[in-house]
């Protein structure tokens, strides 16, 4: 049952349907949504509405990039042992396949390595260097890809090592220095690019080293998997990331990689390629194979060459994320059970529990949903035999993580990620004072204006205004995602043409009326909601459905409240 009641809000100045743009270029209803979204006047809508590749900025722009060219250049030269060692997550996987892709085009053979999440940690921990040494050449250098920016005590080991190392990454750098190493190729060590995920900055820096020694390698053949990636990291879908998603989506229904089409063909997609398609069926499932510690499997889908492998690999993949699935259900069902005998939404101002019978592959999945129940900052913990927990946490629009973890630094063991996603370590004996000190910090730092859960929508529009020519028109706002969210409408008085269809997962099916209007509608985990009688106010945003070879418009439910 949903814990929060939304306040409604108009996002920005209210749309007046009337409204006709003088050219006739396009309808209002698409101005007003791009002006909605901070788009300053002046600005030219056509090439924010069809951004061009060649438009790409220059990649020598980004802090030491012009020092990893040069360094991977000699790598080439000396026909050197490279190793590729990246994250457990899709960002990762798609950039380990990206920097091997890139290599082998520079003549290159480079080895590749994933560390585990249970057993090994996130980065470039020991216990994974460890084992990275031990299973193949050691290298000459080394090339960290989703990860690296804070592994200041690992660069140590590898320069004793005697071992290079030329770091890839977009996380938050440490305030108190940087490793020591070749090169670190982070935006967010620098001022521009800051809302690249991994995966969009090993794309530039393929772009550099293009621009740098020109080689048979078309990097437009791979931004699919950067528009994966991107789409599945949950970055700002803002600048060069909207022109590189919207690309890669364009690029996906054809792409070149048989292990990204199986994927495609095991989830049931039919040609088209959204957001939601990568965000719902291909990223669950790459990122299935990391949370039940067999990533190998993730990344071996995407560099194969084999169709047939690539067909296997993804049924595994599809296996993994129903068994992710089960993991996920059980521990949610069980965290709920420890929230109902004392948890007080209406004075706890976060949630934080662990315990030593979860899975720390799916923490961070329970986390999210959570926080969407409750609207609230959230860590889930994974407690191990030793009490040593991993926790995986999500957060609401107005609280950082990062600073709450720097903030609550005297009861964890690390921490570290995003503002609105990170992970810790802790011992479980510490983790009531970090409830306590997390939500002291959430209280000092926000207003209960903040933290009340809010609905954002961009338009009142009613059933007659929506067509595919509408849709066709709102198309052109995509790819969504943070930082571009999907509009968001409201239909007032609606009332229902027949009972709700229950589906699996307490999805609810309805179609909707409003007038003489009809419209299909989906409403996930709907049936865990208490709904009032109609007729109501709907707030939902629009997709398109295919289905039997037909088109129709479909309402996504976001909330329902009786009509005012």
């Amino acid at each position: 049952m949903r814990n929060t009641a939304f306040q409604w809000i108009a996002r920005g100045e209210p749309f007046h349907p009337g409204e006709i743009r003088k050219d006739g270029s396009f309808p209002a209803i698409l101005e007003h949504l791009i002006r909605q979204r901070g788009l300053a006047a002046g600005v030219d809508l056509e090439s924010y509405l069809h951004p061009r590749l060649k438009d790409l900025e220059d990649p020598f722009l980004i802090p030491d990039m012009r020092d990893a060219v040069e360094r991977i250049l000699q790598a080439v030269d000396r026909k050197e042992n490279v190793c590729v060692f990246g994250d457990y997550d899709v960002d990762g996987v798609s950039s380990i396949t990206l920097m091997r892709r890139i290599l082998r085009a520079y003549g290159l053979e480079p080895r590749h390595f994933i560390p585990r999440r249970g057993s090994e940690g996130y980065g470039l921990s020991e216990a994974a260097l460890k084992r990275c040494m031990e299973e193949g050449a050691k290298p000459d250098l080394m090339i960290s890809v989703d990860c690296g920016t804070v592994s200041v005590a690992e660069a140590e080991i590898l320069k004793d090592q005697g071992i290079d190392l030329v770091i890839v990454d977009h996380h938050e750098p440490l305030a108190e220095g940087r490793p020591t190493c070749r090169a670190l190729v982070n935006p967010k060590c620098g001022d521009r690019f800051t809302y690249l995920c991994a995966a969009g900055v090993v794309f530039k820096l393929g772009h550099a080293l293009l621009k740098a020694r020109r080689v048979d390698l078309d990097l437009k053949e791979l931004i699919d998997l950067v528009a994966v990636a991107t789409i599945s990291d949950i970055v700002p879908m803002v600048e060069e990331n909207r022109l590189l998603v919207r690309h890669g989506l364009r690029h996906l229904p054809n792409t070149l990689n048989p292990g990204l089409r199986a994927l495609q063909d095991v989830t049931g997609m039919n040609g088209n390629a959204t957001s939601m398609d990568v965000g719902f069926r291909i990223g669950p499932r790459l990122n299935a194979a990391g949370r039940m510690d067999v990533p190998e499997d993730a990344l071996a889908t995407l560099t194969t060459d084999c169709r047939r492998l690539a067909r296997d690999f993804a049924k595994k993949l599809d296996d993994y994320n129903r068994e992710r699935q089960t993991f996920e259900n059980r521990i949610r069902s069980q965290a709920l059970g420890m929230l109902a005998t004392g948890f007080d939404p209406e004075r706890d101002p976060v949630i934080v529990l662990g315990s030593r019978d979860w899975h720390p592959g799916v923490v961070g999945i329970v986390a999210s949903r959570l926080m969407r129940q409750f609207h609230k900052p959230t860590f889930i913990v994974a407690i191990d035999e030793t009490g040593v927990g991993k926790g995986s946490g999500r957060s609401i629009e107005g609280v950082s993580l990062v600073d709450a973890i720097r903030d609550c630094a005297g009861e964890l063991l690390a921490g570290g990620g995003h503002a609105m996603a990170a992970g810790l370590s802790i011992h479980e004996d510490r983790i009531d004072a970090f409830r306590k000190r997390f939500g002291e910090y959430v209280l000092r730092t926000t207003t209960d204006e903040q933290r009340r859960p809010k609905l954002l929508y961009d338009a009142e529009i009613s059933f007659d205004q929506l067509s595919l020519e509408f849709l066709a028109s709102y198309d052109l706002l995509q790819p969504f995602g943070n930082g571009n969210p999907q509009p968001v409408f409201v239909a007032r008085k609606v009332g229902l043409s027949r009972a709700p269809v229950h589906m699996k997962n307490k999805h609810l099916r309805f179609m909707l009326r409003q007038g003489y209007h009809e419209q299909d509608a989906v409403f996930f985990g709907g049936g865990e909601y208490a709904l009032p009688d109609p007729p109501w106010d709907v707030a939902f945003t629009i997709d398109r459905n295919h289905f039997r070879g037909k088109t129709t418009l479909q309402l996504i439910i976001q909330d329902v409240k009786a009509a005012e």
